[in-house]
């Protein structure tokens, strides 16, 4: 399962949600707008405070996909 860190204004987070949608992904949204809480965890885990972050989780540990829009390693999670 894919989950993507967004904030409500980032257009590219619009586009990582639209490219797994239309690749019929399964993702979770997780809006630092709106859990600003989260911020630090996901700073642990990318070392950046950038969005969007996608994470993908497998074997119960989550990793880090890309961060920002990078194409080529969101298709390559696919």
């Amino acid at each position: 399962m894919f989950k993507v860190y967004s904030t409500t204004t980032c257009a590219k987070c619009q586009m990582v949600k639209k490219v797994l949608a239309l690749k019929e992904q399964e993702y979770q949204e997780v809006n630092l707008d709106e859990q600003p809480e989260e911020r630090d965890r996901i700073f642990a885990l990318s070392g950046m405070m950038a969005v969007p972050v996608v994470t993908k989780t497998e074997n119960d540990e989550e990793k880090v996909i890309c961060v920002g829009w990078d194409q080529a390693a969101l298709m390559q999670a696919l």
